[in-house]
């Protein structure tokens, strides 16, 4: 692995080799250098946010200043892994001004390397005025978040032929608009596999098979944190969620009986102030 930082000349690098590109997300200082000193290729500052950390039931509620706030902390953990910032429902939507001043931010305020954005071929215009402007733009296609209200819920996207024509005609005109990659979320494989054969761009897959560029699974999923039901595509690496309970307990049984803090966790004081106390 080396040390030099990831940059979007790194996923193409690796796409033009066949190297898989690992992506894990991360909303927070301490998460963050453990993703980076791993060895992840990017981080996702994602606006799973809202669900992950804020206690959302869904992305829908969070900011510009709750992503920004959480980006900074992010980059500030990191040195080696790409920084990658999800603009937030309704950033980009309203202009392409907004969207680059919004954009914007994340780079100048925040320190990320690039940012991602949802949609197709109805936000091809905004990621080519934000590549034009010099920021890097990972698209995201199949379940997108931000349209859950639309889409009527989690739903495997591109089963039928119009909806996986139309998944491979948005990730074209992604990369015609400058993308530099492409996220497919819940995409059927051998379709993802195909829109993977069919760009010049890295797709990087999350439920979408292992024919993508390369994956990416939120962290606080894959790695058990809260012990709760999780999607069919993740695979659980460790449980937290056992073992920090357990932690937990052990402290509270502990403290009731009296077993902490010891005499090892104490400082002492010279007998002779002790006595002029007394």
């Amino acid at each position: 692995m080396s040390n030099e930082r990831v940059t979007t000349a790194t996923f193409r690098k690796y796409h033009a080799e066949g190297k898989k590109i690992t992506m894990l997300t991360a909303y927070d200082y301490p998460t963050a250098r453990l993703v980076d000193a791993a060895g992840i290729d990017a981080i996702l500052v994602g606006d799973s946010l809202g669900n992950v950390v804020l206690g959302y039931g869904s992305t829908i509620p969070v900011t510009m200043d709750d992503m920004v706030h959480h980006v900074k902390a992010v980059t500030r953990g990191v040195q080696r892994a790409m920084v990658v910032a999800d603009m937030p429902f309704l950033s980009y939507h309203l202009s392409k001004e907004e969207s680059l001043r919004n954009a914007g931010r994340f780079l100048q305020e925040a320190g990320a390397q690039a940012v991602k954005l949802e949609g197709g071929r109805e936000v091809a215009e905004t990621v080519k005025a934000l590549t034009e402007a010099g920021i890097p733009v990972m698209g995201h296609l199949g379940l997108t978040p931000q349209s859950i209200n639309q889409m009527g819920g989690y739903k495997v996207q591109g089963k039928d032929e119009e909806a996986a024509r139309k998944l491979i005609e948005d990730a074209k005109a992604l990369e015609e608009a400058g993308a530099f990659a492409v996220v497919l979320e819940c995409v059927p494989t051998p379709l993802a596999a195909k829109i993977t054969g069919d760009i010049g761009i890295p797709t990087i897959g999350i439920g979408a098979g292992p024919g993508c560029s390369g994956q990416v699974l939120v962290t606080h999923d894959m790695l058990g944190f809260y012990g709760q039901f999780s999607p069919k595509f993740v695979k659980r690496y460790a449980n937290l969620h056992e073992a920090i309970m357990q932690g937990l307990r052990s402290y509270r049984e502990e403290v009731e009986n009296g077993a902490f803090p010891g005499p090892e966790h104490g400082f002492g004081l010279d007998e002779a102030v002790l006595k002029k106390l007394y």
